[in-house]
């Protein structure tokens, strides 16, 4: 499979993700989630929801504000953005995201119901990047590598509002045409997409 990050890059920022487990408590978001649900593509950043309380230990790391964006920034051999529950935006409140969790390889994960809804957003801020590239591809890559509750994603998307969401994930997978992006056949690809296109 082709890597869209350059594997050093991916390697020294999964040793961080590693160190910052051992010593912090936090949720797991962004692409390395999507890699551990859907075992596909690798990161290069890394993307954590926190607590006040972590966010407090998190000091020693050398957090950056970033009011813009409404989040902190640690700059090392890895960018680490750090998301702060009842602060930063998301199209799912942060503080709810804890309802939307499961642990993977030791990590406290955001269920594929909930990454898939997060990803989705981050394509449409950014759909024409290079970062936009790669949100599309954990999105195709969670719905074709993971189980998907769909009932459970669609009670999220009513909650929060978000039904267009729906329409907008099914135009994807119906547009996506890089199989071999996914390291699939084109017959392989098609008999996946189809069966997904079913259920969403």
């Amino acid at each position: 499979m082709v890597e869209f990050w350059n594997s050093l890059l991916t390697e020294k920022s999964w040793e961080i993700l590693q160190e910052l487990k051992k010593k912090y408590s936090f949720i797991l978001i962004g692409g390395w989630a999507a890699f551990l649900i859907a075992q596909r593509q690798k990161s290069k950043d890394i993307d954590i929801v926190v607590s006040l309380n972590e966010l407090q230990k998190l000091k020693a790391e050398g957090l950056i504000k970033n009011d813009r964006l409404k989040k902190y920034e640690i700059k090392k051999e890895a960018d680490i953005d750090v998301y702060l529950e009842h602060y930063s935006k998301f199209a799912i409140p942060s503080e709810d995201l804890r309802n939307y969790k499961t642990t993977i390889q030791g990590f406290e994960v955001v269920c594929p119901e909930a990454l898939l809804i997060l990803k989705q957003a981050a394509y449409n801020d950014r759909k024409n990047s290079i970062k936009g590239e790669k949100d599309l591809l954990d999105t195709i890559s969670i719905l074709f590598f993971s189980e998907v509750d769909f009932n459970k994603y669609g009670e999220i998307i009513k909650k929060y509002g978000l039904q267009k969401y729906q329409i907008e994930l099914r135009s994807l997978v119906k547009n996506f045409k890089d199989y071999d992006k996914l390291n699939l056949t084109p017959s392989e690809f098609k008999k996946v997409k189809n069966k997904i296109l079913e259920k969403i």
